[in-house]
């Protein structure tokens, strides 16, 4: 089903404040879960908002969570979240990143003790909108096995980075599972069976059913190397940042894990450009990744994820595709509330496309 992008991003909003949510927070929250519907990654939009709300009410979620510094010697930042949502953390983390690398060069920061925060590549796409490389990682409930290994212990350890350049930033987004699981979580709900070779079961069968891989594991991308990966961003996030490893952090999808904090690990870095070019500002570096974009160009291929619209170039009239069930659930939710959703177009009911 296609709505409008802006009253979907207003459903959004109100659903959180209602749950308890700050108004900036829930606004900052609201616009990272449509734009990852915006961008066709379904598995990361109004999907996920039943679950942040179900786990908001059972105090999985802490609406009232604050960010509090746990240290902080200039370009290193460490903040923990208090089990709050991750979206408006990682947001304001991105947004430090970013003015302590213009002081410093090269910035990180660590959130530990979060939620889960969505498209990682919202977060990378600022960092790249204001002029810096941008490095993001998190972490997640385990669903890769170690190569070899017969049970779950790294999360899908989603990364993405931003790359500078115009008219649009370069944006890499990926997990490192053959596919990410928040697509399975929506396959599940959906009654829809997987494509061989997603998902294994809790014996380390394949299967096809999104129900036992949900309980089960997820191929890692790449064989061996996937998992290599996948093993330096569980290093890089739970292992340094804390306070759990994703074989600790609650299943966002399990009504009984609702009402227990997710302690998920994120980190954030950002790199100014003129950093090695000093004097010139930084434009020989971005002379340099102009001049890639343009060889991938020349060579037929894509630069990825330049087709991604930033949020200011969304008008709220945009349709964004969300599921019928889904946001049947939300309206159903908000009119509890006295708020009947957002306007519907009619006769625009079709079932939800396939997404990232």
């Amino acid at each position: 089903m296609k709505i409008p992008l802006g009253a979907a991003r207003r459903l959004a909003h109100d659903l959180l404040a209602g749950a308890g949510l700050a108004e900036e927070r829930a606004e900052t929250t609201a616009r990272a879960i449509t734009l990852a519907d915006a961008w066709g990654i379904g598995s990361h939009g109004l999907f996920r908002l039943p679950y942040y709300l179900d786990r908001m009410a059972a105090g999985g979620h802490p609406p009232d969570a604050e960010l509090k510094t746990r240290a902080d010697t200039g370009p290193l930042v460490f903040l923990e979240g208090g089990g709050g949502l991750g979206h408006w953390q990682v947001a304001a983390a991105a947004e430090t990143a970013v003015e302590r690398s213009g002081r410093y060069g090269v910035a990180a920061v660590a959130v530990g003790d979060s939620g889960h925060c969505g498209a990682l590549g919202v977060y990378a796409l600022e960092i790249a909108r204001a002029g810096r490389l941008g490095l993001v990682f998190s972490n997640g409930p385990a669903a890769l096995p170690p190569w070899g290994g017969d049970r779950a212990l790294l999360s899908t350890s989603p990364i993405a980075a931003g790359i500078p350049l115009s008219p649009r930033p370069a944006v890499v987004d990926l997990a490192l599972s053959t596919v990410a699981r928040g697509k399975v979580g929506a396959k599940a709900k959906a009654g829809e069976t997987l494509p061989e070779g997603w998902a294994l079961d809790r014996a380390g069968r394949p299967t096809t059913d999104p129900r036992e891989a949900l309980a089960g594991m997820l191929a890692p991308l790449g064989g061996a190397k996937g998992y290599a990966l996948a093993f330096m961003v569980e290093a890089l996030t739970g292992g340094l940042v804390g306070p759990h490893l994703s074989r600790d952090v609650a299943d966002p999808f399990a009504a009984g894990d609702r009402g227990r904090p997710q302690r998920i690990a994120h980190l954030v870095l950002a790199l100014d450009p003129s950093l090695g070019d000093p004097e010139d500002g930084g434009a020989a570096a971005r002379d340099r990744l102009a001049d890639l974009a343009d060889q991938v160009t020349a060579a037929g291929g894509r630069v990825p994820g330049t087709g991604r619209s930033a949020p200011d170039e969304l008008g709220d009239d945009d349709e964004i595709e969300v599921d019928a069930a889904v946001l049947d659930d939300l309206r159903a939710r908000a009119a509890s509330r006295g708020d009947g959703g957002p306007p519907v177009p009619e006769g625009d009911d079709r079932e939800q496309k396939g997404s990232a």
